[in-house]
């Protein structure tokens, strides 16, 4: 497979990307009764550490493992680690106990989360018509998504679906889904929540297979609302809006999707059962930069292509946060700048990899800082097992 390898940076990089300084209106894309972004929240564990704290705490002496733990890009992660023993070193949790801690940190998370993300679209528990759960470090029936709606209180006559396994491209497959539902039922509002906890898919084996694994990924859990049409019960969807949304209106439409199965490398990223272990485990194959920079460049232009846009036009970026090389790599192919993704990598300095909800991290920080304009477009990216690659268009 040829791949498009990261090269030097130009001396543009760390200045707005030309498409953030203006936007031109293409109305071929405004399509009636597309949903929109209402609410976004994120959650994680209270236990954050930085990489040298878990050097330590392993204590991990191989200079080999020690360089890919202090030159990931991360600063912390918030994780929850194993117990200590009688003489201090941590005790391998066996596969229920990691099942255990993924269904009680989900929860814990999830509420956290879907009651942030309600919070900030000014709604109640009682609005939500629709629940879609995503993850990837557990497996549980019945579903995140029953668990949720007993936990939070939710109607029990809620529609819902988990989608498990996926990845960490799982949170776009989501929110097509999601998006689609809350098209189809307008006014009702749709919740999507990526809840996962990596503490619970760890192996510490010594091995430089698990070790790239356990320097990267982080817990953390991210939810988001759509709604198509005026919501409904309220005549004025922006009066209970907290001040915070109120000053985003308009909020960005979900206006397209673009999806890349690179079938070629479907073995390049995969969480299946070790033997050796006893549990489950989790494997990155090193040529995935690679692979995911020398594909970039095809599913963002099938993602534009008919829309009149142009890589040019868009003027935010909010990629996964798979890794450092992964971000060089779709920098680099993309044309992008240090500018384009500082959310992207903001994200993984202070929560290493999040997988399936990383984005939604991404897109909350983009928020905040109160710079997306009316009229501006955004390419959300996500990658992960298949591999895949998956994108998605929104406009404010």
């Amino acid at each position: 497979m040829t791949a498009h390898l990261p090269s030097p940076l130009s001396a543009t990089a760390g200045l707005p990307h030309p498409g953030a300084l203006a936007s031109a209106p293409h109305t071929a894309l405004d399509v009636p009764g597309v949903a929109r972004v209402v609410g976004v929240g994120t959650a994680v564990p209270p236990t954050s550490y930085s990489q040298q704290d878990l050097l330590d705490i392993f204590r991990i002496e191989d200079p080999r493992i020690r360089s890919i733990f202090l030159n990931s890009a991360i600063d912390r992660r918030f994780l929850t680690l194993p117990p200590q023993g009688d003489d201090g070193t941590r005790v391998l949790e066996k596969q229920g106990e990691l099942l255990a801690k993924h269904k009680a940190q989900g929860i814990e998370m999830g509420v956290r989360a879907v009651e942030e993300c309600l919070k900030d679209a000014g709604a109640e528990l009682s609005d939500i018509g629709y629940l879609c759960c995503v993850t990837s470090t557990g497996f549980l029936t019945p579903g995140l998504s029953a668990l949720l709606i007993r936990e939070l209180g939710i109607s029990r006559h809620c529609s819902r679906i988990d989608i498990v396994g996926m990845g960490c491209n799982a949170g776009l497959n989501a929110l097509n889904a999601v998006s689609g539902w809350a098209r189809a039922h307008p006014g009702k509002l749709a919740v999507m929540v990526c809840v996962e906890s990596c503490s619970a898919a760890y192996v510490f084996d010594g091995t430089m297979r698990t070790s790239v694994v356990n320097s990267l990924f982080g817990d953390g859990a991210a939810a988001v609302a759509l709604v198509a049409g005026e919501r409904d019960g309220r005549d004025e969807p922006s009066a209970a809006l907290p001040a915070a949304q109120a000053a985003r209106v308009p909020e960005p439409r979900v206006l397209k999707f673009a999806s890349c199965v690179i079938t070629d490398a479907i073995d390049a990223m995969r969480y299946d059962w070790d033997a050796e272990q006893d549990r489950f485990s989790f494997y990155l194959d090193p040529h995935v930069p690679y692979v995911v920079g020398a594909h970039a460049e095809i599913v963002v232009d099938r993602l534009l292509e008919g829309t009149g846009l142009r890589r040019s036009d868009i003027a935010h970026w909010l990629v996964h946060s798979g890794g450092k090389k992964v971000i060089d790599a779709v920098m680099v192919n993309l044309g992008l700048t240090r500018y384009d993704l500082r959310h992207t990598t903001g994200v993984l300095r202070d929560y290493g990899n999040l997988s399936s909800g990383s984005f939604l991290f991404s897109y909350e920080r983009l928020l905040k800082e109160g710079v997306a304009q009316p009229g501006e477009y955004c390419v959300l990216m996500t990658m992960g097992p298949g591999s895949t690659i998956e994108t998605a268009l929104v406009r404010w």
